[in-house]
Parts: structure tokens; sequence; C-alpha cells
């Protein structure tokens, strides 16, 4: 006899398998936060007293939807609340699940909460994944409260996310980590022995790890992930200690892809930071996004048309060069393509920035148009119409028209509308300034002639 027992190796075995299935998680895997007060970042939603904490704390979660890059924690999150919740947790994937895994989730849940009275958290990871119809099937279940959503997804959910279950869910935008918030957990992972690298004899310089933090771009699963690399590539030296130094640090992070996606979020935001940089007279911030937009593969065509409209709408008339160089520059990148169109579309970007600025075109069409939309639309007076026909004489087209051309200063001062409107107000930037004084006088001088013409 050998003494040994076999139901406790029986026994033992499952949780050696899963104690060995844990070893072998990747670090940001195995350094998941636990509980709310281990979580990085996000106070904005997560701090003591905001709305989301207490909702956790108290568990009175209902639906939700966060979103936000990778790596910010909305899994995490996720994971904390099944955890803290007496709600059954369930959890899908928008890439792997199907409408039947759903159906018998669901189906479970009703049955679950019928029988038992427990309610249900249903999470499903990047759930901008599902279509329309698969996204329908939540509804019904979502909405008499047989399962409490927690979706996650890197698209914005207002684009992605069915209306209704938008409508019945509270949005929470995860934002990305700071480099302050990334740094805590490079340390806590080097010092935990349970779920981190404490086993291991490691030095971490500060400005490695600061690296670390600050290239992987709000990014804590980056960052953790390429610590352990470092952690397991870097040779120790002949006392067994490993030093993870900056050049060590910068070879076990890759450069982080640019989040950028062609139809989604980084898309509108970028080229919106874009012309609100050019609006707002900050050329150094036009350059960068610029540079992004660039970087990232943006279609030159659609940046040059941005900068057109910018241009038009953002310079206008104080500056009337502006619009003429952006055409230039939108025709010239088109010549010349990538990567030489940065040249010219840099140049419009910068001089749209540095120009003055004026809105008075915009605001001035916009108003005619809302005059003619409101129907008070008004007829082409009779001096103003087309006299090149036959018989236009005979209707009284044309009769009255005076030729500027004939009158001193080239100015004819006669109304050309036949009502007292005003929509252009020109502004003193620049060259409107000038503009701003011609008119005046031309104005002074058409009310008059509009007032003779109103006593004869």
């Amino acid at each position: 006899m050998t003494g040994k027992d076999l139901f406790s190796d029986a026994a033992a075995g499952p949780a050696q398998d899963e104690g060995k299935a844990f070893a072998s998680q990747p670090l940001a895997a195995r350094m998941r936060p636990r509980n709310l007060d281990e979580f990085a970042g996000q106070r904005h939603v997560l701090a003591p007293g905001q709305l989301l904490r207490r909702a956790i704390e108290a568990d009175r979660v209902q639906s939700l939807i966060f979103y936000g890059p990778p790596g910010t924690g909305k899994t995490s999150l996720a994971q904390i609340i099944a955890r803290q919740t007496r709600s059954r947790f369930e959890r899908l994937s928008g890439v792997e699940s199907n409408v039947g895994d759903m159906r018998r989730v669901l189906a479970a849940a009703a049955n679950r909460q019928e029988n038992t009275g427990q309610s249900t958290i249903l999470f499903i990871d990047e759930i901008h994944r599902f279509n329309k119809a698969q996204q329908d099937v939540l509804l019904p279940d979502v909405e008499s409260g047989v399962v409490r959503l927690i979706g996650a997804t890197t698209h914005n959910p207002f684009f992605f996310v069915n209306s209704p279950l938008v409508s019945r869910s509270q949005i929470f935008e995860l934002t990305p980590l700071s480099e302050e918030d990334v740094f805590p957990l490079l340390r806590r992972a080097l010092a935990d022995a349970q779920r981190g690298l404490g086993l291991m004899r490691i030095q971490a310089d500060d400005d490695a790890l600061r690296h670390l933090a600050k290239v992987a771009d709000g990014d804590a699963r980056k960052a953790l992930n390429s610590l352990e690399i470092a952690a397991l590539t870097t040779p120790p030296d002949s006392a067994g200690l490993i030093h993870i130094d900056l050049p060590a640090a910068e070879q076990c992070i890759q450069k982080k892809a640019i989040v950028y996606d062609a139809d989604g979020d980084a898309h509108f935001d970028t080229i919106s930071a874009f012309i609100k940089s050019m609006r707002g007279s900050d050329p150094d911030a036009a350059l960068y996004w610029l540079a992004k937009m660039i970087h990232a593969g943006e279609d030159p065509r659609f940046i040059t048309r941005r900068i057109l409209i910018c241009a038009a709408e953002d310079v206008g008339l104080a500056d009337p060069m502006a619009l003429v160089l952006a055409a230039a520059a939108q025709e010239a990148a088109e010549f010349v393509g990538w990567p030489e169109a940065r040249i010219p579309i840099a140049e419009a970007a910068i001089y749209i920035a540095t120009a003055h600025k004026s809105n008075s075109a915009i605001l001035a069409i916009d108003a005619a148009l809302e005059d003619v939309r409101s129907g008070r639309t008004l007829a082409v007076p009779e001096s103003l119409r087309d006299a090149h026909y036959a018989g236009a004489q005979r209707l009284g087209h044309g009769a009255g028209y005076e030729y500027a051309h004939d009158f001193p200063g080239h100015f004819a001062p006669r109304d050309y509308l036949g009502a007292a409107r005003k929509y252009y107000e020109p502004t003193e930037q620049g060259s409107e300034k000038k503009i701003k004084e011609r008119l005046e006088k031309w104005r002074e001088q058409i009310e008059a002639a509009r007032s003779a013409a109103t006593a004869q």
C-alpha cells in the first residue's frame, strides 16, 4: 500500500488544472481588478459618490452600455459588477455567439426569474458586432426586466446599437487611461506575488515604467503585457536580478497603432478636432490632427473637402485667399497623391488657422434661406426681369433698369430686392473691414433710393 488517496487526488486535479490555466494567462488577464478600489481610471463615473459606483455598490444596476477604446476596463468593470451583484451572470460575445445562444440564455433567465425570483445580468462583449436582427432578439427581455443587459463596445452605441436598446440603457463612456493611471498598475503587477510578477527578482526603473505607461496610449492591457514581455525576455545578471531599464522597455512595447476607424468615432472625432483647431486659430493643433489622419491613411479628398468648407465658413471674406488656397491644395493633392500631398494640404491648413476669421458668409446665406423656407418669398422686380426675348418689353420686363457701370463709382443706388432685407453683416476682421465700409455707404444710398421711390 502506498497510502495514496485516489479520491483526494481526483479532487485536487481540477483545482490544479485551474491554477495552471490561470498561471498561463497573460499578465493583463491575471491582474484584472477584483473590486472598484483596484479599478484604475474612469473617476468621472466611478469616483465615490458618482452614479455608477453607487448603483454597483447598492446592487441597483440597470441595463448599461460601456463604450470606449480597448484596454480601458469595459470587461473588467462588468466582471466587478458580476462579483458584487446577487444576480446570475451570463456572458455572450458579439463575435462568437448567435441568435440560438441568446435565446437559450434568455429562456433560462425567464425560467430562473419565474421559479426563484433571481434576476440575470447578461454581459455581451463587442455588442456592436450583432446585427440589427440579433439585437432585436434582446429587446423584449430587456424591456420586461428578465435580464439586465451590460454591453461593451469600442464603437459609439448611438451609431452601432439599436435605438430601442440605447433608450433603455444608461450609456457610460470609458476614456483612455492617463499615464498616472497606468504607472501604479505596473508597480502593483511587479509587487503582486499571487497574480503578478512578485515571485521574480525584478528591478524596474521608473523611467522604463513611465515609458510603458506613456507609449501604451491609455491601454492598460498593452502596458501590462509589455511589462511581462520585458520580464520574461530580459536575461538576469550574475546575481539573478532582472533589470528592466529604459532600452529594454523600448524594445518590449511595439509602436501602438493609432486608434482610427474609417467609419466610427475616431474618424469623425479627429476631423472634428482638425476643423475646430483651424477655426480656433491653433496651427499646431491642426497639424497634429492632420498628421494623425495622414498616418492612419485617411482619404486626402475627405481632408481637403473639409479644408474647403472651413475656408468658406470660418475664414470667409475676412481673407478670401483662404478659399483660393484651399481649392488649390485640393487640386494639388489630387494631382500628386500621398506622400507629397501632405505639403499643400498642410500649407492650406496653416493658412486657414492663421487667417483672420469671419463666419458672416454662412450666417448671411442661412438667414436668406430661412426667409425663403418660411414662405416670405419675393417676386422679382419688373426692372430686373429678363428682357432678352421677344415680347419681354410688351410685358414690361427690364423697364427702368439702370446699368451700374454708367454711374459714378460703377454703383447705381437702386432697390434690387423690392423689400428691406439685411442678411449680410460684415465684420471688421481683415479684408472684411474694407467691405464693411463700402457696404455701409452703398446701403445708405439704396435706402435713400427706396424711400424716394416709396414717396412717389
